[in-house]
């Protein structure tokens, strides 16, 4: 059989802003391998007007497990728990012609996005395989607003090992959502055996297009005894006209 090799796109073209300085990327993001089990997938996210995208990337697998109070995912079919949630599809033939279902092997496919009809309604579309083999990686399409989302990372290739990481926050503007996650490098590694053993932190930042609007990051410390805890962000503000003079010394910023 020959090997495949997938790539994931997003209309947002993120790939290229993913060289983070002070962490690393897990492997399974992008750049997928022997994924010939793998079921329909679009490849990328289809903005689609006057609603919000919400994907994750980062790790081996993924998946939104819950919305509000809406079960998204099942962990243990890794699966949508709801057929009808998952947008209806339709498999072009060669001669051009299409088949309506929901299951299919790979071949080009057509998807009805039409709009979603009330502010809880949520649809399911499958967007790439997943590094691991016969799973998919699936985004949600929602309607603008505050959201609690639980979504799973599998950061190593076993489904035994799984970081759960849950959030609130008003997505009041349409467009794409991305929760990415990384391991965060450590500057405190005495190179002992212990530490060399230690796994690095997981963090996860919430994407807004191509701008970071949150960031987590697990502690391991007694305190909040692995919980993720948010961080600050710092956006610059845009650089000022050329006219006008600056203060010296002076940067102003904004803190989510």
């Amino acid at each position: 059989m020959n090997k495949t090799r997938f790539v994931v796109w997003t209309s947002t073209a993120i790939a290229a802003s993913l060289l983070l300085s002070g962490c690393q990327v897990l492997t399974g993001y992008q750049q997928i391998d022997s994924a010939e089990n793998a079921k329909v997938w679009t490849g990328k996210i289809t903005p689609v007007a006057g609603e919000v995208n919400i994907a994750c990337v980062g790790t081996y697998h993924c998946e939104i497990a819950r919305i509000d109070q809406t079960r998204i995912i099942g962990s243990d079919t890794h699966e949508p728990l709801n057929p009808t949630m998952l947008v209806a599809m339709q498999a072009v033939n060669a001669n051009g012609k299409s088949r309506t279902g929901n299951k299919h092997g790979q071949a080009p496919v057509a998807m009805d996005m039409t709009l979603l009809t009330h502010k809880k309604a949520i649809k399911i579309v499958p967007l790439s395989a997943s590094a691991m083999p016969g799973l998919t990686n699936y985004y949600a399409r929602v309607k603008p607003g505050k959201r609690e989302v639980q979504v799973n990372f599998y950061p190593e290739n076993n489904l035994g090992y799984v970081e759960r990481f849950a959030m609130i926050h008003d997505f009041a503007e349409a467009g794409t959502y991305q929760l990415r996650a990384y391991q965060k490098k450590s500057s405190n590694n005495s190179g002992s055996l212990l530490d060399s053993a230690s796994p690095e932190p997981l963090c996860v930042e919430l994407y807004q297009g191509n701008s970071v609007q949150r960031r987590f990051c697990k502690e391991i410390g007694a305190e909040h005894q692995g919980e993720f805890v948010e961080t600050r962000v710092v956006k610059a503000e845009p650089t000022q006209s050329p006219s006008k003079p600056l203060a010296k010394n002076k940067v102003k910023a904004k803190v989510s």
